[in-house]
């Protein structure tokens, strides 16, 4: 039996949260890393930076996408 899948309408919202989701853990954690090195403190440090990067970069990835695409769009053949 196939999985059920979400409509195409999702698709402006789901990869958008992916992509923040994904690029916000490994910025986050390089930055921690790098600021605190690799120790305990750093990695229990790491979700609550994590969480306030996404915070920020999901919303703002939502308003700058359709941007992103026009300009990519003016760049690439399509």
């Amino acid at each position: 039996m196939p999985k059920a899948k979400l409509p195409k309408r999702y698709h402006t919202i789901v990869m958008p949260l992916i992509l923040s989701l994904l690029m916000t853990s490994v910025v986050s954690a390089i930055s921690i890393v790098r600021a605190q090195g690799l120790t305990t403190a750093a990695l229990a440090m790491w979700p609550s930076a994590w969480a306030l990067s996404w915070v920020i970069a999901f919303p703002v990835l939502l308003l700058v996408l359709p941007v992103v695409k026009r300009v990519t769009a003016a760049i690439v053949e399509m």
